[in-house]
């Protein structure tokens, strides 16, 4: 088999694994955070902390993405993947032990690790374009994250029937979900240790990257910041990725309490969440295909045009009466925005990067969402209770502002750029 062939079928070997691995990740994170904010408050008695338990998971994906993202540069992606979910199911585990013995802080350390999950959802997206031709990458990259939809609508519903395991097996209900995410975190560290590794093949090719042969060589040449700026275009990827999953958390974790607020009940509070993960992932292809064909710049000033739009809607309905059609509409669009400026971003990132500095500067950007996504949660919260939600829409305006600012500055300096380089190149002899 040639290096081709080779490479080609690694890359279908590795979009199926890592697939699956999203899928049943999805599973198990939505499973646990669907009662994980009432078993903190259960466990800790103290309403104020129930929602910790999802600001420590976002913090765990946060905190462990550098790690895992400098473990597959050292070893290989697919150890890295492995080893991210593997922590996730020694969360979950933790969490059902803390429980059982009553230790809240040992609960909160579970929910930390079971952040690990998403950390290594999030560098799976970039493992699908390891192996993939340039021309596809967004492409191969959508296609993996758009296998989280399932898992995240498959994963609530599986929260009653945890209950009934939970009982089952003599432990507080709220507790059986997460054995079931440690079955299906275990599922997903097999799918991706089923990913292919391409041997005897030049370090730094797209080749030995197929499965998560990175090269064991740590970033040099300045460190991974600098790598950064020395590329207007991977600094607007940044940018888009990070602030986008920044305004989407914010403005989704405030929607089902300014829902409550205006006498709007469980029920629609759920569809309004339930399509927006459909506008997350759903279109995920759609997005992807749109940065094949055109350019992920186009896509990006896209998904901040429909942040716009979900913000204007949010504002206005905080203005007068509520509407339940209104905020399912902004919810939708805001996840549209997230995917279009995730996926968009992301691929930036990929591509106009050298290969030394890739995989880190992957890490620093899942980092800097998850950290940001949770710096600006725990803003959200007085915010709202300030000045109401139409203070969350103008938060999620200024943070939108600076990306489009930051990206305005890229996209003129990488014409100043491109235009010295014809100059010189015009004036050699």
């Amino acid at each position: 088999m040639s290096r081709a062939e080779a490479t080609s079928s690694a890359f279908r070997r590795n979009q199926w694994a890592l697939s699956l691995a999203q899928l049943f990740s999805g599973i198990g994170i939505a499973t646990g955070f669907a009662v994980g904010g009432i078993l903190a408050e259960r466990l800790t008695g103290r309403t104020e902390l129930a929602g910790f338990a999802q600001t420590a998971s976002i913090l765990g994906a946060g905190i462990l993405a550098v790690p895992l993202a400098r473990l597959a540069v050292r070893r290989s992606r697919r150890l890295a993947l492995s080893c991210g979910y593997g922590l996730a199911l020694a969360g979950a585990l933790l969490i059902v032990g803390a429980v059982i013995i009553g230790i809240d802080i040992l609960f909160f350390v579970g929910m930390g690790c079971f952040g690990a999950a998403t950390a290594s959802g999030l560098q799976s997206r970039y493992a699908a374009t390891d192996s993939a031709p340039e021309h596809l990458r967004g492409s191969a990259m959508s296609v993996v994250v758009w296998a989280t939809t399932i898992g995240s609508v498959l994963g609530p519903n599986l929260s009653e029937p945890g209950a009934r395991l939970g009982r089952a097996l003599g432990i507080d209900p709220l507790s059986g979900p997460f054995i079931i995410s440690t079955v299906v975190f275990a599922l997903a560290v097999v799918s991706v240790l089923c990913m292919k590794t391409l041997t005897a093949v030049p370090h730094g090719s797209a080749e030995a990257q197929a499965s998560g042969a990175t090269p064991a060589r740590t970033a040099r040449r300045g460190g991974t910041w600098a790598a950064i700026r020395r590329s207007p275009g991977a600094l607007k990827g940044l940018l888009s990725v990070v602030t986008g999953h920044m305004i989407m958390v914010s403005t989704m974790v405030m929607t089902p309490l300014h829902m409550d607020h205006h006498g709007l009940g469980l029920e629609l509070i759920g569809i309004t969440i339930g399509g927006h993960i459909l506008g997350m992932y759903g279109l995920s292809p759609v997005f992807g295909l749109l940065t094949d064909k055109y350019s992920a710049s186009a896509v990006i000033g896209l998904g901040q045009g429909l942040f716009a739009i979900a913000l204007v809607l949010g504002f206005i309905d905080a203005l007068g009466e509520s509407s339940f059609l209104r905020l399912s509409i902004s919810l939708f669009v805001l996840g549209l925005g997230w995917s279009a400026c995730l996926i968009a971003g992301s691929t930036l990132l990929t591509t106009e990067i050298d290969d030394e500095h890739r995989v880190p500067v992957q890490g620093v950007s899942d980092a800097g969402m998850n950290l940001g996504a949770a710096a600006l949660a725990a803003l959200a919260g007085p915010l709202l209770a300030l000045g109401g939600f139409a203070w969350i829409t103008v938060m999620g305006f200024l943070v939108l502002a600076v990306a489009v600012l930051v990206g305005v500055r890229a996209r003129r300096q990488s014409r100043h750029t491109a235009d010295t380089a014809e100059m010189w190149n015009d004036q050699r002899p």
